[in-house]
């Protein structure tokens, strides 16, 4: 299984970078494809509909704006759908979040925090270590580094007391 990363434009590319970033760490392959809900809609539908071919088992849909871009995914599929809103506008991000968020009942999409790329690939990460075991391993090393992470920065804290 792999996540199809689809992106409203190439600027929300640092912002996804670090979403394909965790996914390797996991071990999950991904694509990235730059695809507008409303400049490209064709090309968004094609993307979703041939992802079976492709051996996708998820989307990660990043977007600004309006950011209609993930609900539009999410109508054309069955598969878990993961939003991030991104700040790409004098509203800072709140106008994504709500585009993003508020989608109506039986369209879920489930949206991570404006900019929040590693949150995206954490919740697919999980979605796929329900049946494979080598992932929520890795999922669970993963969380123990991070616990490591702040003791060590607690530490480094009272270090200088």
């Amino acid at each position: 299984m792999k996540v199809s990363l689809i992106m409203g434009s190439d600027s929300d590319f640092p912002i996804i970078k670090p979403t394909v970033d965790l996914l390797k760490q996991f071990g999950i392959e991904s694509e990235v494809t730059v695809a507008s809900a409303h400049r490209t809609p064709d090309k968004v539908r094609e993307l979703v509909q041939t992802a079976n071919e492709r051996g996708v088992g998820a989307f990660i849909v990043g977007a600004g704006a309006a950011a209609h871009l993930a609900g539009v995914v999410a109508s054309y599929t069955v598969k878990p759908v993961i939003g991030i809103p991104i700040n790409a506008t004098p509203l800072l991000g709140l106008d994504a979040l709500f585009s993003t968020v508020q989608m109506p009942s039986g369209v879920p999409v489930a949206t991570m925090g404006v900019n929040g790329a590693k949150n995206a690939a954490i919740f697919a990460a999980e979605i796929f270590a329900v049946t494979d075991s080598t992932i929520r391993d890795k999922l669970v090393a993963y969380r123990e580094k991070m616990k490591e992470d702040v003791e060590k920065k607690s530490a480094r804290v009272n270090a200088q007391l």
